[in-house]
């Protein structure tokens, strides 16, 4: 078969499509043939050293997928080679076959394209793990979304509305910011020319989130605590703003506030396979009756993946950016 390798660290240039050998699914696993693969951040940082696989992980990058099952390893029960799936990944994405342990793979949605199925499992576990696993938004609650037009924000708009939240999101510019409008974003910052504390205390009357999903990390910390309500969740998901920032505890302390920071890529199979689990029974209903759909961008040939990269590293996209085998 053949995948995108990295041989050298590097630019998108550093991607390299070449003939590799194919996986053999182990016990537990099944072998997809893959349709198309998403574009993450997380393929970035890999791409340029920052971010390797687990251990035993495929050294691909491509975090998402989609395609159909084309064989099944010891031990799989509930799946059929033929069936069109996708699915949550360690890595290997990126590939035109991929080994995927069978507590990580979903069932394409009704009413989703098998392509545009590759759109989902990533975000739609990293939102529901954060936001409602984690932090408990309940009807009602105020959500603030950071980076509101990404993959992971456009799910998260889209969750929250579905479960009676009010969406408040951050974006660069009003043509972002009027996308995430449609999606049922109800307040609109731009970060570029407002202070989202601000905007968010005057939204609300001065009470704040209840929830926070960031993924700006130490830029954004001593900020969203301010944002916060009394008994607010923050959580952090992403580091581009930095790794290592101040945090207030008195002021954590007087809002009864908790912080939270989670990756997914790193978690052991078991809880991968509980977040799919509880993804399949909540998210699932809402996507086949239409509250919720995936956000395509673009789609690219797989062997341009390099093209995905610099779309995605320019920010000038809205959702996500889909690479297609064939």
């Amino acid at each position: 078969m053949h995948a995108i390798t990295i041989p050298e660290p590097g630019g998108p240039e550093a991607l390299v499509w070449a003939e590799v050998p194919d996986p053999v699914p182990g016990e537990g696993e099944v072998l997809v043939e893959v349709a198309a693969a998403a574009v993450n951040r997380a393929d970035v940082l890999q791409r340029q050293g920052f971010y390797n696989p687990p251990p035993g992980a495929s050294p691909y990058p491509g975090l998402e997928c989609s395609g159909r099952i084309a064989a099944l390893g010891p031990g799989v029960s509930g799946w059929s080679v033929g069936d069109e799936v996708c699915a949550l990944l360690s890595g290997g994405g990126y590939a035109e076959k991929v080994a995927v342990p069978a507590g990580q793979l979903l069932p394409v949605p009704e009413g989703v394209e098998l392509a545009q199925a590759a759109a989902l499992p990533e975000v739609a576990c990293t939102v529901w793990s954060n936001v409602f696993m984690v932090s408990h938004l309940r009807p009602g609650e105020t959500l603030l979304v950071h980076g509101g037009a990404s993959g992971i924000g456009t799910m998260a708009i889209q969750l929250g509305k579905a479960v009676g939240a009010r969406v408040a999101v951050t974006a660069g510019g009003p043509d972002k910011l009027a996308r995430c409008a449609e999606l049922g974003a109800d307040i609109l910052i731009d970060y570029r020319e407002q202070d989202f504390v601000d905007e968010v205390l005057k939204a609300t009357d001065g009470v704040g989130a209840d929830v926070i999903l960031d993924i700006m990390g130490a830029k954004y910390l001593d900020r969203n605590v301010r944002a916060l309500a009394v008994n607010g969740r923050l959580a952090v998901i992403g580091l581009q703003g930095g790794a290592k920032g101040e945090l207030n505890l008195g002021a954590l302390l007087t809002k009864r506030a908790a912080v939270t920071a989670t990756s997914l890529r790193g978690r052991p199979a078991s809880e991968k396979a509980t977040i799919v689990a509880a993804v399949r029974e909540h998210v699932w209903p809402l996507i086949a009756g239409g509250r919720v759909r995936p956000v395509v961008d673009r789609t690219l040939p797989l062997a341009d993946a390099a093209e995905g990269h610099r779309v995605l590293e320019a920010s000038g996209h809205v959702g996500k950016v889909l690479l297609t085998v064939g």
